[in-house]
């Protein structure tokens, strides 16, 4: 998995989003993540792009990004990741079903597919992500959480293996 970092002119964004687009046809995306960035008179996008391999034909576009620019997770994902996707997905559809309120309300697509590839397991690391604010958190973090610890356990704590050796004189 790597990262690309792109500006985008907020006033004149042709060419910089054309350099964009170019990269997104030519690589197997996992996600993308914008901030809009004011710095006086000069404002623009800062675009991070994490993606996978280069695509062997860089003219056309790959498979995990259709002609809509929507990302087919299937493709984009590993295959165990994509498992936990689903899984995700499922209970966004199971709490969205209860609440009578479309999906993309709960979580977008890409902030399940963050979750899983920045192996979230704490509510620190779910609110960074693009769009999860306190009422979110709130409200579906719980039931989120509860599912992405047993995905992504914390790290157990190393044994410290000096203390049960016998020195020998």
């Amino acid at each position: 998995m790597k990262l690309k970092f792109f500006s985008v002119d907020a006033l004149e964004p042709d060419d910089d989003q054309s350099v964009v687009d170019s990269f997104c046809t030519r690589h197997r995306l996992i996600s993308i993540d914008k901030r809009f960035v004011e710095r006086g008179d000069y404002c623009y996008w800062s675009v991070c792009v994490t993606y996978l391999e280069p695509s062997s034909s860089p003219a056309k576009p790959t498979k995990a990004v259709d002609k809509k620019g929507r990302v087919d997770y299937r493709e984009a994902l590993p295959p165990e990741d994509f498992a936990r996707y689903s899984r995700l997905r499922d209970l966004r559809r199971e709490l969205a079903e209860a609440e009578g309120v479309p999906v993309y309300t709960v979580f977008s697509n890409a902030q399940l597919a963050k979750m899983v590839t920045e192996r979230v397991n704490t509510a620190v690391a779910l609110a960074k992500i693009d769009g999860v604010g306190d009422a979110k958190l709130e409200k579906y973090g719980a039931q989120f959480l509860q599912l992405l610890k047993a995905e992504f356990p914390p790290a157990s704590k190393p044994v410290d293996k000096g203390d049960n050796e016998t020195q020998k004189d």
